[in-house]
């Protein structure tokens, strides 16, 4: 009797030892970008302490850093006031010794239709609140050009989406990655965008109340306290997982946090 192969999708071979960090986008720098970002300092270390390269990262975000953001975000009080991208970078940079960017600005293309600077990355990961905004990136990610430089060329998106207490974790591939043979496993080059595969899905859930939160209280009233970080965890152990044993069997998950039930989201 014939058995199926299990599918499977292998891990771009650069980002397996490459000879420069890879190069890593990071858009959204509130409830959960905050938290992907500490994950990333961890992987970065960890990383390095097994003889990788490491991470470069540049977050994205435009936003301004409120009282209503303390508690569910990580930030402190004294960092009222500031640039989210900027306080959460220099806080990384002190801790790890890296060198990592910040970018005081919405990742969209310009008034000319033109990607903006410094969007070329290997990976982006997307901690976004808004399904226009989702639509925007998957824009800007099918114009980019892929050079000859491996450390900017574009491989994977990987988005981080919730509700109050709800979400999911969704990985794809910027393209096809090209996959060994393999007699043990159907191989799977192509991971479809978040956008393509969910998103009639993605329209019909878009929620039109983004009016900005005044309060911690009000803010817990749009999401529970402990989804966006649970995303993260769970989130970034995917990608550590790209990074660690080379290939997938799960491209993501969705997340009950109210039943505590999580659902896994195969390859193929």
């Amino acid at each position: 009797m014939k058995t199926e192969k299990t599918a499977m999708h292998f891990t771009e071979s650069y980002l397996i030892s490459p000879t420069n960090p890879i190069e890593v986008c990071l858009v959204g720098a509130g409830g959960t970008g905050s938290k992907v970002l500490t994950a990333l300092m961890e992987m970065n270390h960890s990383l390095m302490a097994l003889g990788h390269a490491g991470l470069q990262v540049r977050l994205w975000d435009d936003d301004v850093i409120t009282e209503a953001n303390l508690g569910r975000q990580r930030f402190a009080e004294c960092e009222i006031g500031l640039k989210k991208s900027v306080a959460l970078i220099n806080r990384a940079n002190r801790w790890s010794g890296t060198n990592w960017k910040a970018e005081t600005a919405k990742f969209e293309k310009n008034t000319y239709g033109g990607n903006p600077q410094n969007a070329e990355a290997a990976i982006y990961i997307s901690c976004v609140d808004s399904v226009q905004a989702r639509f925007g990136i998957a824009n800007i990610l099918s114009d980019i050009r892929v050079g000859e430089n491996q450390r900017t060329q574009p491989k994977y998106w990987l988005d981080f989406g919730n509700g109050k207490d709800t979400g999911q974790v969704i990985l794809s591939t910027i393209g096809a990655i090209r996959q060994p043979a393999s007699e043990k496993y159907r191989t799977i080059a192509r991971l479809p965008f978040v956008t393509e595969e969910f998103g009639e899905l993605l329209r019909s859930s878009e929620q039109h109340d983004d009016t900005p939160s005044c309060s911690v209280a009000e803010a817990l009233e749009k999401q529970d306290l402990f989804i966006n970080s649970t995303l993260a965890q769970m989130g970034c152990s995917l990608l550590w997982n790209l990074f660690r044993y080379g290939m997938t069997e799960y491209r993501g998950f969705f997340l009950n946090l109210h039943n505590f039930h999580a659902q896994p989201l195969k390859v193929a």
